[in-house]
């Protein structure tokens, strides 16, 4: 009888805990998504936006994101989840510009066409047997690779080739850190105990994963989007 109960009650706590990032990643996306809406339907925010105020945001959301990764230890889980809210906020004020550039057909078939790959990329990462731990490095060493590229041709180049370039080179990258985060949330499960260390580890994969569906969502945006 012991030997049955153990594994389902693990199961049913690997559920929860799943159920608990997946919620709180959609619920940012919500939050990004209603923001950009907002301030995308503003001139004088876009403008802004445009003027500046974005790339302050991006070093302010860094931060944050910097502060979540090296501080949860410490920090109280309810502290981390205001801080994922305000993240989530300003991101979506500071990709609002590039969301106010789209007709919301295109933005509508991104979106929707992101959730798919994300749902069957999740689903692989989460039943495969295989350690993707090596798929996860070499993704990261892309992405750093993507990065310096995209700041070089948005302040020198300006090439719109490499941008289309670039922007299917992410839809690969956030393709194979889906499956790799989600297999590294579900481990992050089994090595954890207490419920607060493990409300804020669905708070760091809600973060991680949520990150993973806004890239790979504005990469496919730039590649099949309409513009006004």
């Amino acid at each position: 009888m012991g030997f049955t109960s153990g594994p389902i009650q693990v199961n049913e706590g690997l559920r929860k805990y799943m159920l608990s990032v997946f919620n709180k990643m959609f619920m940012a996306l919500c939050l990004t998504g209603g923001v950009s809406f907002v301030c995308g339907s503003n001139p004088e925010v876009v403008a802004a936006m445009q003027g500046g105020l974005s790339t302050l945001l991006f070093v302010v959301t860094l931060g944050i994101v910097f502060y979540l990764s090296s501080r949860i230890g410490k920090i109280s889980p309810d502290t981390a989840q205001a801080l994922f809210w305000v993240y989530a906020a300003l991101v979506g004020a500071s990709i609002s510009p590039i969301i106010a550039r789209y007709t919301g057909e295109s933005i509508a078939n991104a979106f929707f066409t992101s959730a798919a790959f994300f749902g069957g990329l999740s689903l692989y990462g989460y039943t495969t047997s295989k350690d993707l731990t090596g798929i996860g490095s070499f993704m990261l060493t892309g992405l750093i690779v993507v990065i310096l590229s995209s700041f070089i041709n948005v302040f020198f180049l300006h090439n719109s080739l490499l941008e289309t370039g670039l922007s299917v080179l992410s839809v690969i990258i956030f393709s194979g850190l889906t499956m790799y985060d989600i297999q590294k949330i579900k481990h992050y499960y089994s090595e954890t105990q207490g419920d607060e260390v493990v409300a804020k580890c669905s708070i760091i994969g809600a973060l991680a994963l949520y990150l993973d569906f806004l890239n790979l969502f504005l990469a496919l945006l730039r590649i099949v989007g309409n513009r006004k």
